[in-house]
């Protein structure tokens, strides 16, 4: 008994330093994370084109195309178009400028040559250049070469030149200049080639990057760049950050009065996991912005789901009579599969929407991977090891751990109808909504800048304007003349100058707004410019975005289906779904709630959310299958949400505490992403409880029934 309660005390010892020192570390690598332009500012560069009037087609492409790469400065970098020729890059977490500038490279014309100088093709043709390097086997020495593949026209024309050329030099000139000249070997008709003989990777790759610069749709050149400040500043940060630790605290004091002592070894490894998230984010340089934020708030609630599952497996086994050792240990085996298929649906999710996704989808996609392996890791090592701590330092009474009673089964799936009735018409009345919006404003939804685009308004004022100043002096100025919320800004350092971003304003607009500023500031109009700007989330962002969800939903669809050997399982997961996102977009109809980018991710987050909570009450009709006997199917299924209704309402309700406490304690854009997640935590819960088990037993019994209908007559025929 002594070694016991030495061991235990070990344990506990152990956890409590691990949370102190990962707390510690947390806290001081808070410095290094990197955030977004939201929180932190950044760099500013705008380009415009050479071509004079060019189409929508080439602007978008090029749009794309640098997207794509300034992503690998950061996930959360934007691109957009200003005007009728210029684009903006907006680059979070860099403070040099023309350090940006220089490895970004100055987009500009690239061609390929012969020696008579003919053109071969130029940049638009080339699809991908990459640096490389391997070991040449027979000099035994490190070779680095660019890798490039081309187009199917360039393909072609690089095939006919090679094979004209053999022995002599292709020219690939960059703004009139060689870049290089390798010697063709042999005609290339493969759409791909190498170009060997560099000297160091790091010439191969300038090379690369080159290639890539100048393989742009358009010929840009440098029109300005800047440092700008953080559109929220330290207000946002600080606020979160209160609301986090206002919603810990909540959500650590019902664990511990509702599961008692398995609520204090949660409330400890639910520390941890905070401390340990931290560290991560900085060790991944993963860019941090506002719906980020949002989202690791919002994953301390979903880490405890998981424990609310082992917990009340440890009910349930006292309550059959098991011993507390006992209890614990086969809780934490029962609880597995549906913890472990729950999360893994999820994070199938979030590696998909990081492989096809960009810019916002991929910086959540991040961020949400993170949050779920953490809290597997916590729930099913740290908090067991801190509550067989517990036990072996004689916290081992049954009444420590409460007893799940017994409850009668609840016929759910006798108010399927009215459920079904009551979605349908919310869904209906979304449409019917997005109709009415199309017919009086011309869009189905409230779209913001980040979709619509609007006027970017330069002001120059007489003297350098704080944050908080532009937040609490500036912005009502701009909104008494906009009458809409969604107003952006952005300090640009070391000067005067702020940029303000809005819905577009007509002419009569724009001349209030320079009136209402030159008499609330006293600044010269003169010094007051404005530009139309495309919305930052383009029309290839949303495609991948879409895409990314779509692949997303299928392969969690082929997951539950190999885990649960039954289409109509996965089947009523995805309806489920659907149910949850289109109920939250009946609400941005409805309502007229801002659309913008934080729109996707909200969307993305229901959709993670509401597949564990489902997947949970699937786990238990699995479960309890196995040991039907002579009950009916429909009383299986009331069951098992009876069994697992506790859990579905602490879970949601954690979660919905964390959220709520950020909508109450947050600033305004922390307001506009928390209050949908809101209405899809609630949406998320009603589904998997009222929606999910129906459709599968609707499914189930209609198939079984078309079973006996052939059965019988095949008896007939007979």
């Amino acid at each position: 008994m002594k070694n016991s309660k030495t061991k235990g005390l070990l344990s506990l010892v152990l956890a409590i330093a691990a949370v102190v020192v990962f707390g510690i570390l947390g806290y001081s690598t808070m410095n290094d994370i990197k955030l977004g332009l939201d929180l932190d500012g950044g760099v500013s560069i705008t380009y415009e084109t050479v071509k004079e009037n060019p189409t929508s087609e080439e602007l978008s492409d090029t749009i794309y195309k640098l997207q794509q790469r300034v992503e690998n400065y950061s996930t959360e970098a934007e691109v957009y178009q200003e005007g009728g020729n210029r684009i903006n890059i907006d680059i979070p977490g860099v403070s040099d400028a023309n350090a940006i500038l220089e490895e970004l490279g100055k987009p500009g014309s690239l061609v390929f040559c012969d020696q008579n100088g003919k053109t071969i093709l130029t940049g638009v043709d080339v699809s991908s250049a990459k640096a490389g390097m391997y070991r040449d086997d027979t000099t035994g020495l490190d070779e680095y070469v660019v890798s490039l593949t081309f187009n199917q026209e360039g393909s072609t024309a690089f095939a006919e030149a090679t094979k004209a050329n053999i022995g002599n030099p292709i020219y690939i000139i960059y703004d009139n200049e060689v870049v290089s000249s390798p010697i063709v070997q042999t005609e290339i008709t493969q759409g791909s080639c190498q170009i060997t003989g560099l000297d160091s990777y790091e010439t191969a790759e300038n090379l690369a990057s080159t290639i890539r610069i100048g393989s742009l749709s358009l010929e840009l050149r440098e029109l300005r760049s800047n440092v700008v400040g953080a559109k929220l500043g330290q207000t946002a940060i600080t606020t979160s950050l209160q609301a986090a630790a206002v919603g810990l605290g909540i959500v650590i004091v019902f664990m511990i009065a509702v599961y008692l002592i398995p609520g204090v070894a949660a409330s400890i490894a639910l520390c941890l996991y905070v401390g340990l998230i931290l560290i991560l984010l900085s060790a991944f340089e993963i860019t941090l912005t506002l719906p980020g934020v949002a989202g690791i708030i919002l994953s301390i609630g979903m880490a405890v789901d998981a424990n609310v599952i082992i917990f009340t497996r440890i009910k349930e086994e006292i309550a059959v009579g098991k011993t507390v050792k006992s209890a614990i240990k086969t809780g934490f085996q029962k609880a597995l599969s549906a913890i472990i298929d729950g999360n893994v649906t999820t994070l199938i999710a979030a590696v998909v929407l990081f492989w096809r996704g960009s810019g916002t989808v991929k910086g959540f996609a991040s961020t949400l991977a993170l949050g779920i392996v953490l809290s597997m890791f916590t729930a099913l090592f740290v908090t067991r090891f801190v509550l067989n701590g517990l036990y072996n330092l004689g916290f081992d009474k049954a009444k420590m751990y409460g007893i799940k009673k017994e409850r009668t089964p609840i016929n759910f799936l006798g108010k399927r109808n009215f459920c079904f009735i009551i979605s349908l018409v919310v869904i209906a009345a979304g449409f019917v909504g997005m109709g009415m919006n199309k017919a009086n404003t011309g869009d189905m939804f409230n779209y913001s800048l980040d979709f619509k685009g609007g006027t970017s308004t330069n002001v120059t004022f007489n003297e350098d304007m704080s944050l908080e100043r532009i937040s609490t002096e500036v912005v009502p100025v701009v909104e008494s003349v906009t009458n809409d919320a969604d107003t952006q800004t952005q300090k640009v350092a070391g000067t005067n100058e702020v940029i303000i971003k809005t819905r577009a304003l007509s002419v009569d607009e724009r001349d209030a707004l320079n009136e209402a500023l030159a008499e609330t500031f006293g600044v010269e109009k003169e010094k007051i410019t404005a530009e139309s700007i495309s919305g930052a989330v383009s029309a290839e962002m949303k495609k991948d975005a879409v895409l990314a969800t779509a692949i997303a939903t299928i392969c969690m669809l082929i997951y539950i289906w190999f885990r649960f050997k039954d289409i109509r399982f996965a089947a009523s997961a995805v309806l489920a779904l659907v149910h949850d996102v289109l109920v939250v977009v009946t609400c941005y109809a409805v309502a007229k709630w801002s659309v913008g980018s934080t729109f996707i991710a909200c969307a993305l987050t229901i959709v993670g959310y509401s597949i564990n909570a489902t997947i949970v009450i699937f786990d238990r009709i699995r479960e309890n299958l196995k040991t039907k006997g002579n009950q009916s199917l429909e009383y299986v299924v009331n069951n098992s949400i009876t069994q697992t209704f506790t859990r579905s309402i602490n879970t949601s309700l954690t979660t919905f505490i964390m959220v709520f406490v950020l909508y109450i304690m947050g600033v305004s854009s922390i307001r506009e992403f928390a209050l949908p997640l809101m209405v899809g935590i609630v949406c998320g819960a009603y589904s998997s409880v009222c929606i999910t088990g129906a459709l599968w037993y609707l499914m189930t019994t209609r198939k079984s029934s078309k079973a006996a209908v052939q059965k019988k007559t095949v008896k007939s025929v007979k």
